[in-house]
C-alpha cells in the first residue's frame, strides 16, 4: 500500500498547491502550473496573464511564492518558472476568474456565460462549454450550460485535449461554481480523418495503325448504306 498512498499524497499536495497559488495570483490572471520532479528537485512552471505581477517587484512575490511551497506544502527544493499565457482565450482557467469576476460585478449569467462562449469561438478554438451552477436567479440552486463546437465528455481526450479551469464566484446568494471547457485550434481529435485520392497511373495508349483503305472502299460503304436505306423505306 505504500506505492498507492504515495500517489495519492501527491495528488492531495498537488490540489492544495493549486488552490494556493489560485488564491494568491488571481490579480496575476493564474492560468495553471505544472509540477515536474527533476534531480535538483522540483520544477514548478506558473503560467499567468501578467508575468510581471507574479515575480513582483524584484522577485519578491516569486521568492515568497517559493518559501511557502518548500515549508507549508512541503515541495522539495521549489524552482518557480514563471510563463506567459501566449492566448487567454484558449485557457481555461483565466476564462473561468474571468467568468466568476462578470458574475461576482452584477452580470446577468446568462449574458455572461454567452459571452464568454462567443470570445472563445471568435478567437478559434474547436469547441467550447461553460457551467454555472448555484443560486442564480432564486433561493433554490440550478444548473446552466452553454455549449458551442466540439466537445469530448469521455475517454483519453478529456484528459490530453480538453483544457478545463474552475472558479468561485462569492454573491449575496451563496456561492456559484462555474466551470469551463474549451478544445484548442490545434488540438488533434481521434474521430477526425481525411480523405486521400489514391495515386492512380494513366493506362498506357494502346499502339493503333492507320492505313490508307483508299477512295473505292469508302464510295462500297456509302452504297451499301444506300441500298440498306431504300430497303427500309419499302
Amino acid at each position: 500500500m505504500a506505492v498507492e498512498r504515495k500517489f495519492i499524497a501527491e495528488g492531495a499536495r498537488r490540489a492544495r498547491v493549486e488552490k494556493h497559488l489560485v488564491k494568491e495570483l488571481k490579480r496575476a490572471g493564474y492560468g495553471g502550473m505544472d509540477l515536474q520532479r527533476t534531480p535538483l528537485g522540483t520544477q514548478v512552471t506558473i503560467y499567468a496573464e501578467k508575468p510581471g505581477i507574479v515575480i513582483g517587484k524584484g522577485g519578491k512575490v516569486v521568492r515568497q511564492l517559493t518559501q511557502d511551497l518548500a515549508t507549508d506544502f512541503g515541495v522539495e527544493s521549489p524552482q518557480i518558472e514563471v510563463q506567459q499565457v501566449a492566448n487567454p482565450s484558449f485557457n481555461a482557467q483565466i476564462m473561468a476568474e474571468r467568468l466568476a469576476n462578470a458574475l461576482e460585478r452584477g452580470w446577468y449569467f446568462r449574458k455572461a456565460g454567452s459571452s464568454i462562449i462567443r470570445r472563445v469561438m471568435e478567437s478559434g478554438a474547436l469547441g467550447c462549454e461553460v457551467i454555472i451552477a448555484g443560486k442564480l436567479t432564486g433561493s433554490r440552486a440550478r444548473t446552466q450550460k452553454f455549449t458551442q463546437g466540439y466537445i469530448k465528455h469521455s475517454g483519453e481526450p478529456v484528459n490530453t485535449i480538453v483544457e478545463k479551469g474552475y472558479a468561485v464566484a462569492v454573491k449575496k446568494l451563496g456561492t456559484i461554481g462555474v466551470q469551463v471547457r474549451i478544445i484548442p485550434p490545434d488540438a488533434k481529435l481521434p474521430d477526425h480523418f481525411e480523405m486521400i485520392k489514391p495515386k492512380v497511373k494513366p493506362l498506357p495508349a494502346p499502339d493503333i495503325e492507320v492505313t490508307d483503305v483508299g477512295e473505292d472502299v469508302d464510295d462500297q460503304i456509302i452504297e451499301e448504306f444506300a441500298e440498306e436505306t431504300i430497303l427500309e423505306e419499302r
